[in-house]
């Protein structure tokens, strides 16, 4: 975790051979040393045993060694959705603001990275295109490189920056693609698709393969992006467990980034709509939930009795009337599968010759490779489920609610001659935009539940972007599509919208810190609907993205580097470990401990473990104005009863900008509202033998 010391490679690399070497004695394997990190930070990547880890973690000067684990994917009229037209004033320095995209590559080729009318790089970038036999870069996408620490590549995987997974692409496109008018998946979906800031630039770093997105090619990915120059770093990432700050390579390596001026815009996580499953919560980047625009996709179905039942997906054709059986009437007795298990469609549990060139019914929402497998010609799924987000699948499909689906199991049963056909998608106006979609993952924090999280909300459901020709629409086994342009949803595809708003914030204010863009973004946020999003802020954080407002705040909460090492302290990291973290002689001292409360961040939270207990507490924090010379602002609460609220002074009177303010703010009397008991039971320790460990260094 700590800062390189002005070492050179050649050295770094030995100084890490020779700490592998005391551990595991004189016969070190040529192969134990994976990476060294080189530019920004200090740390390297080795294959090690046990008894090795323990060896390591006890050296002198060692903040933490953890496993190279996998981490996933939280997977365009969202723009003006927002009010942020195409017409929007551009400032015209967007064209000099780079994005630092760490995902599963781009598609070059597609017309969302033309580079016409592009000039050459920016003075400032440092950064390369890695040398491929089959990739190019342009005055668009003006770096690429790929990580694979392991060299464990899949027979299928692009052994380049090249995109075949498609994710990748998608997110580049939608943060800064260029405006391509038409696009459409078979007409769904049909406008212009472009990106937050089509003139700015794209770096990439491709750490995601088919079988993941590891640790080690992460932090070599933020490694690399600090030192090329990179102003804004998106990644739609994240491990699929919680992991505390320093264990984890996504908030080590936007940590590095916070501290040379590089904010940092991440996936909250899709494992929503249940409390405390964020993946990304670390204070000192933008964590971003995934909301609805005013889209969505109807999937009608058709019965032989001529009954019309409404459910969602996103089908790209019209079916042919064909049989349609109930898959709990197909069970495939030769794998010893019962009606139990194939009325859900599970792998394996389809009898092929009672479903071949049949539509089937399932009673839960699958992905259709099964049915599609055992030779099914489309698939009805039911449940009770909340049915927010259309996607794709293999196959013609429709989702249902429970009542729908329980209707059609009876017409299956009242005749021999059961049919059904399932009709294209069509697009209709969601009335009801924007919500929390239930897939985005919620809080409080699960480490510090004290910082609200998610930080924001934006748009992450139906999107339309660019994609990779190398991956079919669904990414499924048994789909051969091919499209430009593809419509994902998920909290991947909510990140790029603010990593987009980020660095049009940039675009306007150059000099400003991360957290004072992060500021920016989450104060001008719009208010969310509580009744339509019962988590409220827990869902939500601050409230809707609005980027347009984003360039003006008047006022903005920054935050030093020095800050999060007092929140760090107060979050009980002692001295030693602390300077290991920093690299410098920083001190967690009384004088420098600080608790959360007294980190100047853009939200307030508190949490309780007992529903009773009378609550009190302050909060301080700094304004700075960004406004006009000569401004005042007055602060103007509104609590649910039970909660009192103050803010002193209530009134902020400026005379130039730049100007600071110290306020607090109180929070008394009886909360009548619930509250959370945060559980955290500590990290597993190691179990495999022979494994990739991380090992991070002062």
């Amino acid at each position: 975790m700590g800062e390189r010391p002005p070492k050179d490679e050649v050295s770094m690399s030995l100084l890490h051979s020779n700490m592998l070497q005391e551990a595991i004695g004189s016969n070190l394997p040529s192969d134990c040393l994976v990476h060294s990190f080189k530019r920004t930070f200090h740390g390297f990547v080795a294959k090690l045993y046990e008894n090795e880890v323990q060896k390591i973690a006890e050296m002198a000067g060692v903040v933490s060694v953890f496993p190279n684990q996998k981490n996933e994917f939280h997977t365009t009229k969202s723009w003006d959705f927002m009010g942020f037209s195409e017409q929007v004033n551009r400032s015209i320095l967007e064209n000099e603001v780079i994005i630092g995209v760490i995902d599963s590559g781009i598609w070059p080729e597609s017309h969302s990275f033309n580079d016409e009318g592009f000039g050459p790089p920016p003075a400032k970038w440092k950064g390369s295109c890695q040398p491929s036999s089959n990739f190019s870069c342009n005055n668009k996408i003006i770096g690429a490189k790929m990580y694979r620490s392991d060299g464990l590549f899949d027979a299928k995987d692009l052994k380049s920056p090249r995109d075949s997974i498609g994710h990748g692409t998608h997110v580049a496109s939608t943060a800064a693609g260029g405006s391509v008018s038409n696009a459409s998946l078979y007409g769904l979906g049909l406008g212009t698709a472009r990106g937050g800031v089509p003139s700015a630039r794209i770096a990439v770093y491709k750490v995601c393969w088919l079988d993941g997105c590891w640790d080690a090619d992460i932090l070599a990915a933020f490694d690399d992006a600090i030192a090329d120059g990179v102003d804004v770093i998106s990644i739609s990432i994240g491990a699929s467990v919680t992991r505390h700050y320093f264990r984890d390579s996504i908030g080590i390596g936007a940590f590095h980034a916070m501290r040379k001026g590089i904010l940092t815009s991440t996936s909250a996580g899709n494992s929503g709509p249940e409390f405390r499953t964020l993946r990304n919560f670390a204070p000192w980047y933008v964590s971003v939930a995934a909301s609805t625009i005013d889209r969505k996709f109807i999937t009608d179905v058709q019965l032989g009795n001529n009954r019309v039942y409404q459910g969602i997906s996103i089908n790209t054709a019209n079916s042919e009337m064909f049989p349609v059986i109930y898959g709990g009437d197909a069970p495939n007795t030769t794998g010893n599968f019962n009606n139990s298990l194939s009325r859900f469609c599970t792998k394996n549990s389809l009898d092929p010759s009672l479903v071949k060139g049949k539509i089937v019914l399932c009673d839960e929402l699958g992905t259709g490779e099964v049915p599609y497998l055992a030779g099914a010609t489309g698939i009805l799924m039911q449940d009770g489920d909340p049915k927010d987000v259309a996607v794709s699948f293999p196959l013609p499909a429709s989702y249902l609610d429970s009542h729908d689906g329980r209707s059609i199991h009876s017409y299956i049963k009242s005749t021999r001659n059961a049919s059904a056909t399932i009709y294209k998608s069509k697009e209709m106006n969601d009335t009801l935009a924007p919500s929390v979609v239930s897939f985005s993952s919620r809080g409080p924090n699960p480490i510090t539940p004290d910082i609200l999280k998610p930080d924001i909300t934006a748009p992450g459901v139906h999107i339309i972007a660019a994609w990779s020709p190398l991956s079919s629409v669904s990414r499924r086994v048994g789909d051969n599509r091919i499209v430009a342009y593809n419509i994902l949803s998920g909290t991947s595809m909510a990140c790029p919208h603010v990593t987009a708003a980020a660095a049009y914030v940039k675009s306007y204010h150059p000099t400003w810190s991360p957290s004072a863009i992060k500021s920016a973004i989450m104060t001008t946020a719009f208010p969310m609907n509580a009744e339509t999003n019962p988590e409220a802020e827990l869902a939500y954080g601050a409230g809707h993205l609005d980027p347009l407002k984003a360039i003006n705040p008047g006022l903005v909460y920054d935050v030093e580097p020095m800050d999060y090492i007092k929140f760090l302290c107060g979050q009980g990291y002692n001295t030693s470990l602390l300077q290991m973290v920093t690299g410098d002689n920083s001190s967690c001292s009384k004088a420098i401990n600080a608790t959360v409360w007294d980190l100047n961040y853009p939200s307030f939270a508190l949490s309780s473990t007992s529903p009773k207990k009378f609550i009190s507490q302050v909060f301080n924090r700094v304004v700075t104005n960004v406004g006009l010379d000569n401004s005042t602002y007055k602060a103007i609460v509104k609590s649910p009863g039970g909660l009192k609220v103050q803010v002193n002074p209530s009134i902020l009177s400026f005379s130039s900008i730049g100007e600071k303010i110290f306020l607090l703010l109180q929070l008394k009397e009886q909360l009548k509202v619930l509250l959370f008991l945060l559980l955290w039971c500590g990290m597993m320790g190691y179990t495999k033998l022979g494994a990739q460990y991380l090992c991070i260094l002062q």
